[in-house]
C-alpha cells in the first residue's frame, strides 16, 4: 500500500511503500527483492531526506533492543530506540545522551545517520563523537564498524541521511550527571555584534550555549539576541537534587493552523513580547533539563502551527572569521519582510571526519521561515550565496530545495561518500529524494 510522506516542515510530500523489518533477516530480505529504498525513524528530519517516491521507506521503529548500562555510562541499543525513550531509562540511573537535538522525538539511528548536534557542540562535538560503535546492514551484508573497525564506512554514514544502509543497532557512550538540572545564565543583547562577542568570548566556560535572534527587527537593534548558556546542576548547587525522567507532553496542536497565522505582524509582536519578558541578566537559575533542552516536545505537533503549506527550516553554518555572513544573513532576511518565526545562533567547535556531516568550526544559524510569502525562494536563493561565498554549508536534515551544483561546493567531500557507498551499494539501492535531488545515489 502507498503511504504519503513528509519531513516535519510537511513540505515535498511524496509517497512510497513503508516496511518496518523487526530482524536484520527481513532488512536483508527486502535489499533482495527492492530497489530503491531508504531508512527512516520518527521522521524529524524537516526536508526530504527519509522519504523516496516509488519506492520503499524503511522504518526502524521496530529495532526496540535495549541493553543495560553499564558503570562507564556505555549502553547498546537498538536503532529504533528513540532519545526519550532512553532519557525516561537513563536519567533515573544518573545518565545523559552526550549530545541532544532540540527535541528528544529522534531514534538512535536518526542520530547518528543526521550526526546530531546540540548546544554543546563548541564542548563536546556531535553525536558520532560519542558512538563507540555501530551495526549497518547494506546490500551487500551486515558489518560492525567504529572509529577503529572500518573507520572508512563508519564516518561514511555519519551524517548520510541513511544512504548507505539500515543502522540496526549502536552502542554509545552517556554523560553522567547528579541532578535532572542546569545552571543557566541569561543575557538580553540590543545588538547582534554585542551577543556574537559574548558568545565568542565566553562560551568557552560553558557546556551549553545558544542565542534567539530576532530576525524581524531593522536599523541599530537588528539581530537583538537572549543569549542562555548552561552547565549541569551538581548535587550541592540546587535545593533539591533529584533524578526524574521526563514528562510526556500534555499540549497537543489539534488541527492545521490557518495559512498566515504566523506572518510579519505575529511573528514581530511575538519578538517584541519574547524579548521584554525576557531578564535583562540572571545567573544560576536552575532550569529542568526538559525546559532547557527540549522545550517545544511540550507542544505535540507543533508542527502544525504552520498551516498546511507547512515551513522551511533553513540551517547554515561557516567558518568562525566569516561572521559578517551571519550578520549580512540575518539583514538579508530582516529586510525582505519574510517572518522567521524562531533564529537560533550557536557556535561549532571542531569538525569530526564524517564526509557528509554538516559542523564546522564556527557559527550557525537556523530559521524556521512559514511557506507562502512570494519573496521567500529567493530570498533563500540569496542566503544560498552568501554562505557559499563564505566557504559554508547548510545541513542536509533540514534542507528541502539545495540545488545539486550548491551541495558540490558546500560538501566538497562527495565523491569520497560516493566510492565508499559503491562497495556497500554497488547497485545503487540506496536512494532518497533528497539523494535524487542532489545526485548522491551514486557514480
Amino acid at each position: 500500500m502507498s503511504t504519503k510522506f513528509t519531513g516535519w516542515g510537511r513540505t515535498s510530500a511524496s509517497y512510497a511503500t513503508l516496511c518496518e523489518p523487526d530482524s536484520e533477516t527481513q532488512i536483508v530480505n527486502e535489499f533482495a527483492i527492492e530497489d530503491d529504498l531508504i531508512p527512516r525513524g520518527l521522521g524529524r528530519s524537516y526536508g526530504d531526506a527519509a522519504q523516496v517516491s516509488g519506492g520503499v521507506v524503511m522504518s526502524n521503529l521496530a529495532l526496540r533492543s535495549m541493553g543495560p548500562i553499564d558503570d562507564d555510562g556505555v549502553v547498546t541499543l537498538g536503532a529504533g530506540i528513540s532519545i526519550d525513550e532512553l532519557l525516561t531509562i537513563s536519567i533515573p540511573q544518573g545518565w545523559f545522551v552526550p549530545v541532544t537535538p532540540g527535541t528528544r522525538q529522534v531514534t538512535i539511528g536518526g542520530a547518528v545517520a543526521a550526526d546530531v548536534h546540540g548546544k554543546n557542540h563548541h564542548v563536546d562535538g556531535s553525536f558520532g563523537a560519542h558512538v563507540l560503535s555501530m551495526r549497518l546492514v547494506t546490500p551487500r551484508g551486515a558489518w560492525d564498524i567504529s572509529p577503529t573497525q572500518d573507520a572508512e564506512l563508519f564516518w561514511a554514514t555519519t551524517g548520510a541521511m541513511g544512504l548507505t544502509g539500515m543502522i540496526t543497532s549502536v552502542t554509545l557512550r552517556l554523560l553522567p550527571i547528579e541532578t535532572d538540572q542546569v545552571l543557566v545564565d541569561t543575557e538580553r543583547f540590543n545588538t547582534l555584534d554585542g551577543v556574537m562577542a559574548s558568545m565568542r568570548e565566553g562560551d568557552g566556560a560553558y557546556q551549553y550555549s545558544v542565542a534567539w535572534v530576532d530576525c524581524m527587527t531593522r536599523g541599530a537593534h537588528m539581530g537583538r539576541s537572549i543569549l542562555t548558556r548552561a552547565t549541569h546542576a551538581r548535587t550541592q548547587d540546587v535545593k533539591e537534587a533529584t533524578l526524574r525522567a521526563p514528562q510526556a507532553s500534555k499540549i497537543v496542536v489539534p488541527f492545521d493552523a490557518p495559512s498566515g497565522l504566523l506572518n510579519p505582524l505575529t511573528v514581530r509582536a511575538f519578538n517584541e513580547l519574547w524579548f521584554r519578558s525576557s531578564p535583562k541578566f540572571q545567573q544560576g537559575e536552575s532550569q529542568s533539563l526538559t525546559t532547557f533542552f527540549h522545550p517545544l516536545d511540550g507542544v505535540r505537533d507543533w508542527n502544525r502551527l504552520y498551516g498546511k503549506k507547512g515551513f522551511v527550516q533553513y540551517q547554515f553554518c561557516v567558518p568562525d572569521e566569516e561572521h559578517e555572513t551571519v550578520v549580512s544573513c540575518i539583514d538579508r532576511l530582516s529586510s525582505s519582510g519574510v517572518a522567521s518565526f524562531l533564529a537560533v545562533l550557536k557556535r561549532f567547535g571542531p569538525s569530526n571526519p564524517g564526509l557528509l556531516s554538516f559542523p564546522m568550526p564556527g557559527w550557525t544559524l537556523a530559521l524556521d521561515l512559514p511557506v507562502g510569502p512570494s519573496s521567500l525562494p529567493g530570498v533563500l536563493d540569496d542566503l544560498d550565496e552568501l554562505v557559499l561565498d563564505a566557504g559554508g554549508r547548510i545541513y542536509l536534515a533540514k534542507d528541502a530545495r539545495l540545488a545539486p551544483e550548491k551541495a558540490r561546493r558546500m560538501y566538497p567531500r562527495v565523491d569520497d561518500f560516493l566510492a565508499i557507498k559503491e562497495r556497500v551499494d554497488p547497485q545503487h539501492q540506496l536512494t532518497s529524494d533528497l539523494a535524487r535531488r542532489l545526485h548522491l545515489v551514486g557514480k
